[in-house]
């Protein structure tokens, strides 16, 4: 297994796994992304990167993450918005791979950690993650404004 960081002309392909996990995880009806959308943003605006798990020339999964900062650590951290493995390489280590290649990213980039959220009812992805060693923050609660709220709140 391999790993490479995407390029613009892979905008298609991470549309597609972004599609895939959009559709296991019952929410494809919310995803609005088009391919001149993440071009903008992942290339031109540069906000976010991608790494996909190759091998033997095929894109296997992929994760697709960005920079934050902890005020309390005094530095950045990396947050992973999302990894898909093709639910025909799932059980390979894949998954575990590319969590590896993540935590090798915020090491080599002297971050001072590696987050992420996971649906509640994702039982499977939670087990993974709790073998990973990897600790749930009961104590915090993500909000969220979009659309019209969003927007309202701008006002």
């Amino acid at each position: 297994m391999e790993f490479r960081y995407a390029e613009r002309k892979d905008v298609g392909l991470i549309l597609q796994f972004v599609r895939d996990l959009a559709s296991y995880e019952k929410m494809l009806d919310q995803v609005v992304a088009t391919e001149d959308i993440l071009n903008e943003w992942l290339f031109d605006k540069q906000k976010a990167e991608v790494v996909f798990a190759v091998e033997d020339g095929t894109e296997v999964g992929f994760a697709l993450f960005f920079h934050n900062f902890s005020t309390f650590l005094g530095r950045s951290g990396i947050y992973l918005e999302d990894l898909f493995v093709k639910p025909e390489y799932r059980g390979r280590g894949y998954g575990k791979a590319i969590l590896k290649k993540l935590a090798q990213i915020t090491v080599e980039r002297g971050c001072g950690r590696l987050e992420w959220a996971c649906l509640d009812w994702n039982r499977p992805s939670i087990d993974f993650y709790l073998s990973m060693g990897a600790i749930p923050m009961d104590d915090w609660t993500v909000y969220r404004l979009t659309g019209d709220t969003l927007n309202q709140m701008a006002e």
